[in-house]
């Protein structure tokens, strides 16, 4: 649009000239305002079509180069070797890849594989009855033990030391951790020590020496997510210890906390534990919580050192933020 200049003569032969003005309203038109690029501006208003399963009739050649590389039978199988949670990584790089990883099969085995004490026919029947035959559905929302890390708990108190020259009393933080490592065979080890996730996470298995301290016990989980366990602390006097937990995420499916409800210790028998053919759990199936069996030894329930288990994989053992000393985290809130 063209503006013309003019100039305006009024009744009283007053004549003004606005060509200045007019020269500075098209700076003003010309000017260009300094703003940073937003390339995301341009995807408004363009329709994207969803991409169907590769399986599907109405499915098309995906143009990405991997894809036309690697054959839908052989990202199918390179799936099946994978962990669920790889899996759900896997699902976030693209549609295809997320179209695949929820094949049916995929899940299926994981969870045949994580309830196997259940039995296979057992699981069929509460996905079709529960979960509505969905077996991703069921690994979701179905509660379950991670076995492919450590559940850890970070403990800390106060400890005041020996008065120096009748002037100062010390005080140390003391700091010490809780290990657990599941099974699926309803066997789990524990641990306690002052030593970090990564030098822990090493001795955590069956072959453990007397030196690293690892004992071995039993646990059941029921469908409610609450988790019985108890192992043998052996000795001149053994001592039965109890816990009771409870499991929970901090998202859908994480399974990644323990809250610790209580933990007991009792006394046992020796003759008693001789003459006992199955598993700890099952000795002590409906003993009472100040129940103990050997005088020497009193039920105890414990206070102290209930802090929540935070579940650590074993590939995040050596970056865990639970290796920092005492100095840079002297408190950890598990969430």
């Amino acid at each position: 649009m063209k503006i013309q200049q003019r100039t305006w003569a009024f009744s009283n032969d007053i004549s003004v000239d606005i060509r200045p003005d007019i020269n500075s309203f098209d700076h003003f038109l010309s000017m260009r305002y300094i703003a940073t690029d937003r390339p995301w501006l341009k995807l408004y208003g363009i329709r994207v079509q969803p991409v169907p399963p590769f399986s599907s009739l109405s499915y098309k050649p995906d143009p990405a180069l991997i894809h036309h590389c690697l054959p839908d039978e052989l990202m199918l199988e390179i799936f099946t070797r994978m962990s669920p949670y790889t899996l759900g990584r896997a699902a976030c790089v693209c549609r295809k890849w997320k179209y695949t990883a929820r094949n049916p099969t995929l899940w299926r085995a994981a969870c045949l594989k994580t309830w196997q004490r259940s039995g296979m026919e057992a699981n069929y029947m509460m996905v079709r009855s529960l979960y509505d035959s969905s077996w991703r559905r069921m690994w979701l929302q179905r509660p379950r033990i991670r076995i492919d890390g450590l559940y850890v708990s970070r403990n800390t108190y106060i400890h005041t030391g020996v008065t120096e020259w009748q002037f100062k009393k010390t005080v140390n933080v003391v700091c010490y951790y809780r290990y657990l490592r599941f099974f699926p065979s309803g066997k789990f080890l524990y641990k306690i020590s002052p030593d970090k996730v990564k030098d822990a996470v090493k001795c955590m298995h069956f072959r453990a020496s007397k030196a690293d301290c690892v004992f071995k016990g039993d646990y059941v989980l029921s469908e409610d997510g609450q988790i019985e366990m108890a192992l043998l602390y052996p000795g001149h006097r053994y001592t039965l210890v109890r816990m009771h937990l409870r499991l929970r995420g901090t998202t859908v499916g994480a399974n990644n906390r323990l809250d610790v409800l209580k933990i007991l210790t009792t006394g046992v028998n020796a003759t008693e534990l001789q003459n006992w053919k199955g598993s700890i759990l099952e000795l002590v199936q409906g003993w009472e919580e100040d129940e103990t069996h050997d005088p020497d030894v009193p039920a105890v329930s414990h206070s102290r050192g209930l802090s929540p288990f935070v579940f650590v994989p074993f590939e995040e053992a050596d970056t865990s933020l639970l290796n920092l000393p005492v100095e840079k985290m002297d408190y950890y809130v598990p969430g």
